[in-house]
């Protein structure tokens, strides 16, 4: 039950995130959860393979490069969902990636999914 619900926080922040941004759009509220979707994924695969040769360089910077891959991996999103989720560039996915992350931090603590079970 709470992947759904944490499913559904993220397609809301998505679109909300791509509503106040020009430089994302999105489609509609399906396209804004499997987006959601496909985010997460790359970034458990994928970005957790980044994020593993890249650790030295991310305790260097205090944690920059993976917020840098998190970008990168909206940005491949993108390109995998182009006509119906897109974002025209890397500064336009860094603003993206913060403002779904506030969203779901303010509708995380509403809806009560970022307490420990």
């Amino acid at each position: 039950m709470k992947f759904i619900v944490d499913l559904f926080i993220t397609g809301i922040s998505i679109l909300l995130a791509a509503y106040i941004l020009p430089g994302a759009h999105v489609s509609g509220f399906l396209y804004a959860l499997l987006a959601g979707f496909i985010i997460a994924f790359v970034n458990a695969t994928i970005g957790t393979i980044l994020r593993f040769f890249t650790f030295p360089l991310n305790l260097l910077t205090l944690g920059l490069i993976s917020f840098i891959i998190t970008v990168l991996m909206v940005q491949l999103t993108s390109y995998f969902l182009k006509p119906n989720f897109v974002v025209d560039n890397f500064w336009w996915a860094a603003l993206f990636a913060l403002l779904t992350a506030f969203f779901q931090m303010i509708f995380g603590s509403l809806f009560g999914t970022n307490k420990a079970d």
